[in-house]
């Protein structure tokens, strides 16, 4: 299955990332928000919506925490 957005309607998107970000221990086992990325729900809001992809989100997010 892809997961490109111009394969997905914006429900199966919600669908890929809420079982995707579904871990089974809950928040308190997460270090997303620990990290600078606040909320993952709302870090891939824009692939949601069908703005980014998520490897774009992805590498947005990796190259905050890269040194130049």
């Amino acid at each position: 299955m892809s997961l490109l957005i111009k394969d997905t309607t914006r429900e199966e998107r919600e669908q890929i990332i809420r079982q995707s970000l579904d871990c089974g221990g809950g928040c308190e086992n997460c270090s997303s928000c620990w990290l600078g990325g606040g909320s993952p729900f709302e870090m891939y809001q824009d692939y949601i919506d069908g703005k980014k992809e998520i490897a774009q989100i992805n590498a947005e997010y990796q190259t905050r925490f890269q040194r130049g």
